[in-house]
């Protein structure tokens, strides 16, 4: 079976009505697709057979994490291809191929099956989040969740965040280096929130502390951050004594659900919305403006995506469900900020700053494959792999308006109206006299 390459191509081409605008490699040594593009390497038959087993997206992801399909060339040129072909495409194309009882899909399943080899498919990798019980978003399933994605080693993160240690959009300027556009981020928050010595901030979801210790080193806040991940708060707490502030910022391992001694002058939950799930998404905008005192600011920074045309057909991608965010949700920004109104919030900025992720992503990638070995001596291959492919196709995602990434400022207004805020609320970008 010399030719494997050729079938697999001409399958494709078949199914999509269309050219395929990437090369493949298969496991017998041939190849097929047109001359420079990027190229599909199918090392093993046994891709096909987890293919067959789970078609779509969740069979690909088990091929690519077990290292049974891989890239040769540009990642994200390669990703930016199959974007084209597949996301841009729609559900609605008149040419995608939807029922079972269409003949080419039957015609596929037939040749897969004769490629593919012996049954039965190989077990999911290691790597994959196996099955979950009980109602999504319970204190007990949401902290499982949260130690699957974070709880994987403290200098694993290193590798890939750098010294920053800052899991979320930077903000960029036209240069400057990864650990500048995060500093930046974390200031312009501390300036929107205006935050002033021995003031109270709740930082909701505060990973490794880098928030919490902007605000108290270089604002003089009193800084209070939770987390449900083990692994962040003991290397938080470390970084904390050792910047010799621990009697400006507190650490707890705690749900943001259980936080009872407000009120705050301030909140930041920066990146932590994305797990709170659509359902429970009032709720968690209840209990910020209940945590925080009349006249307090909350900066939102979270992840969005574009809204649906029915919005009870959105799914989470199998991919990021099983193997990155257990459960994890996103939102359109509409939803959000309707939400956080519905709570008592005045909404008074909105700054989309989407461009700046996918510049972040591909510093993230840069870094995780600068130190390859060592990433995958601390996790394992598998692991490493899921990081490479989810990061570059968010990326990608950023890129072409799939998703983006906003922050949002809103104020629990007192009764009299005065917001705090000045005339010309983007003045926050200037840090004047400082």
């Amino acid at each position: 079976m010399a030719d494997a390459a050729s079938r697999l191509t001409t399958l494709a081409e078949d199914l999509l009505g269309i050219p395929l605008p990437v090369g493949i490699r298969a496991w017998d040594g041939s190849e097929a697709g047109p001359p420079g593009a990027p190229v599909l390497v199918v090392r093993h038959r046994r891709a096909l057979r987890r293919l067959l087993w789970k078609p779509g997206e969740l069979g690909l992801a088990r091929a690519w994490v077990a290292g049974e399909l891989d890239v040769e060339g540009d990642l994200y040129e390669t990703l930016d291809r199959l974007a084209a072909l597949v996301w841009e495409r729609g559900a609605d194309d008149k040419d995608a191929v939807h029922p079972v009882r269409d003949p080419r899909l039957r015609a596929a399943a037939r040749t897969l099956v004769r490629l593919a080899g012996p049954w039965p498919p190989p077990p999911p990798p290691a790597e994959e989040v196996r099955r979950r019980t009980g109602p999504l978003h319970t204190k007990r399933r949401d902290k499982a969740a949260i130690s699957h994605h974070y709880d994987v080693g403290n200098d694993f993160y290193a590798l890939v965040l750098g010294p920053s240690m800052v899991y979320s959009c930077a903000y960029w300027t036209e240069d400057g280096t990864l650990e500048e556009a995060q500093a930046a981020k974390l200031d312009l928050i501390c300036r929107k929130l205006a935050l002033k010595a021995g003031e109270r901030l709740l930082d909701v979801g505060c990973g490794w502390g880098s928030m919490a210790i902007h605000a108290a080193r270089e604002y003089g806040a009193r800084v209070v951050g939770v987390t449900l991940s083990t692994e962040q708060a003991a290397y938080a707490r470390k970084r904390i004594a050792d910047e010799g502030l621990t009697d400006l910022v507190e650490i707890r391992v705690q749900d943001y659900r259980d936080v009872k001694d407000g009120p705050y002058d301030a909140i930041s939950s920066i990146g932590m919305a994305e797990h709170v799930g659509q359902a429970r998404y009032q709720e968690y905008a209840d209990d910020l403006y209940a945590l925080l005192k009349p006249g307090g600011r909350l900066l939102n920074h979270q992840i969005s995506r574009r809204p649906e045309k029915n919005e009870a057909a959105y799914r989470v991608d199998d991919f990021i469900d099983r193997y990155v965010f257990p459960d994890g949700e996103l939102a359109p920004v509409a939803r959000t900020t309707a939400a956080l109104e519905e709570a008592g919030f005045e909404v008074r900025d909105v700054e989309a700053i989407r461009e700046h992720y996918g510049l972040t992503l591909r510093r993230w990638v840069a870094n995780l494959e600068a130190n390859w070995a060592e990433a995958a001596r601390l996790t394992s291959p598998g692991r490493a792999r899921v990081w490479r492919l989810y990061m570059a196709a968010s990326a990608v995602s950023f890129e072409r308006n799939r998703i983006g990434v906003n922050q949002i400022l809103a104020v629990r207004t007192p009764d009299d109206g005065v917001s705090g805020l000045p005339l010309r609320t983007r003045e926050w970008t200037e840090r004047a006299g400082r």
